[in-house]
Formats: structure tokens, C-alpha cells, sequence
């Protein structure tokens, strides 16, 4: 006999990368299966290289109530001028220097001016541009790096992770009520918000989806689930998101497959209940 425990996200923002680089930070449209199980190793106290154990062979099922919206946030670095702090001038001689060379070529000498007062906030590696004068990344004074961070705004989804260890369950739904390290949904501006851990039913993962109501927020009525299955199962399809190691020198995913299926929540479900 199988049980499933099923976990509530929501929040302002998610972020499911995927193929996520410096420049291009993407998101999936709903929870990956490595993110949830990263979620519940750090509630567990797991550090990324820990083993995952029990946790790589939980069955994972995703179901999305609100779908929520994508959104691109643009990012430049580099490329502009900085102002300094009093206190970066005083601790590192090479921004005095290159402060004192500005404000003398401006003003006269200025070191300790009190035009300093408004100046906040600059890079460590800083030089004077030929060109204005002014302070500039030593690094990043021509060409600025463009980078794109894509998010889900005002989504939430259920999730299952079916096993045949019930207790195993239990703990992680008491792990994720009571973390020993921070939670976020796939990115770590992404805090949750409200209760994630819902209750833990007899049965598979279609069923618990099945029985477990709406939202309060949905917005689908008959919303698209997606379900772990076996690679032979028809319109089945692959996703490399099966997580084998988080260690940051060795991170390593391979392939599960999973079908889509529309879940319609039966009448009877027992209402959700979310502890702000």
C-alpha cells in the first residue's frame, strides 16, 4: 500500500529553472520533481552533499490550480559609473587614490570633501575613465552584461510524493512545517508563503490529487496535472529533472517520464486548509 503526501506552493514569485545559465535564467511553467525533493532535503536539514537516499525514489505528481503568469525581470551589470562611500575610500587605498585623482582634476584637492557625504555603494576593482573622468569598473567600463531572470507571478500548484514509507512521509510533511534550513520555490527570492504541507492519503499519487480540493485561488476548475509514470505508459513523455546528486562539483539529474492528464477534484474533498 502507497501513501502521498501532498505539499501546497504558492507564492508572489516562483522560479523553476531549467536550463538556467548566468545570462538567461529561465523558469518552468509548474514545480520540477528536482526542486520539490531539494525543498525537502534542506526542511530535513540535508546539506548538498548528502545523499538523497529514500528521497530520489518518491514519486512525484504536480498539479496546477492557478497556472499564474510568466514574467521576465532584465537586468544590466556593468557598463556605468559609481559613487563611493566614505568608508570604502578610507579602507581601500586603491578607491582613495582613484577618488583623489577625480576631485583634484574637478575641484582641487578634495579628499575628505563633504561632497563625499552623498557618495555610496562602489565596486571594488574601479578606475578613471579617459574619456569623462569619472569612476568606472575597472572590469565592466565598456560593455555592460545583459541578463534575464524569468518568473511565475501569482501561481500555485499542489504536489504529491508518493511512497510506500508512510512515515517517511510524515516526517518530511513535519520538515517542511518546521525547517532547520530556508526554504524557497527554486529560486532564493522566492520565499513560500502559508502552509505547504497538506495531509498524507491512502493511495497513489492520481487519487490523493483527485480528492484533495481546489485552492482557495485556482482558477481552473478542471486543472492539468502532470503524473510520474512508467516510460512505457502511452503519451508518456521523458524530463531530465529526476535529481542524483545536489553537490555543487558532482550535480547530476537524469531522466523519469510523466504524464498529463485534467484532474477533476470530487465535490466531497475536504477543503484545504491555509495557516498564513
Amino acid at each position: 500500500m502507497t501513501a502521498t503526501l501532498v505539499l501546497r506552493l504558492a507564492a508572489p514569485l516562483q522560479a523553476w529553472g531549467t536550463v538556467s545559465r548566468f545570462s538567461q535564467r529561465d523558469s518552468h511553467t509548474r514545480p520540477t520533481k528536482s526542486a520539490v525533493i531539494g525543498m525537502c532535503a534542506a526542511a530535513l536539514g540535508h546539506d548538498r552533499s548528502t545523499p538523497l537516499g529514500a528521497l530520489a525514489h518518491i514519486r512525484f505528481g504536480v498539479r496546477a490550480d492557478r497556472p499564474g503568469t510568466p514574467v521576465r525581470d532584465y537586468h544590466t551589470v556593468g557598463a556605468g559609473t559609481y559613487p563611493v562611500r566614505p568608508r570604502d575610500v578610507i579602507t581601500d587605498h586603491r578607491r582613495a587614490a582613484a577618488l583623489s585623482r577625480q576631485m583634484e582634476a574637478a575641484t582641487g584637492p578634495a579628499f575628505g570633501h563633504h561632497q563625499i557625504d552623498n557618495w555610496y555603494g562602489a565596486p571594488k576593482k574601479i578606475s578613471t575613465d579617459p574619456g569623462s573622468g569619472t569612476l568606472v569598473s575597472a572590469e565592466l567600463s565598456r560593455t555592460a552584461l545583459i541578463t534575464e531572470r524569468w518568473y511565475l507571478a501569482d501561481a500555485s500548484f499542489v504536489t504529491g510524493l508518493e511512497s510506500p514509507d508512510a512515515t517517511l512521509l510524515q516526517t518530511i510533511a513535519d520538515a517542511l512545517e518546521h525547517p532547520k534550513r530556508l526554504l524557497w520555490l527554486g529560486r532564493k527570492s522566492c520565499p513560500p508563503s502559508g502552509t505547504i504541507a497538506g495531509a498524507i492519503q491512502e493511495g497513489d499519487l492520481e487519487h490523493a490529487l483527485t480528492r484533495t480540493a481546489l485552492l482557495p485561488d485556482a482558477t481552473e476548475t478542471a486543472p492539468w496535472a502532470w503524473i510520474e509514470t512508467d516510460p512505457h505508459t502511452a503519451s508518456s513523455t521523458p524530463v531530465t529533472d529526476q535529481p542524483v546528486i545536489f553537490h555543487p562539483e558532482q550535480r547530476a539529474h537524469t531522466t523519469r517520464w510523466e504524464r498529463r492528464t485534467r484532474i477533476n477534484p470530487e465535490p466531497s474533498a475536504p477543503l484545504w486548509e491555509v495557516i498564513p
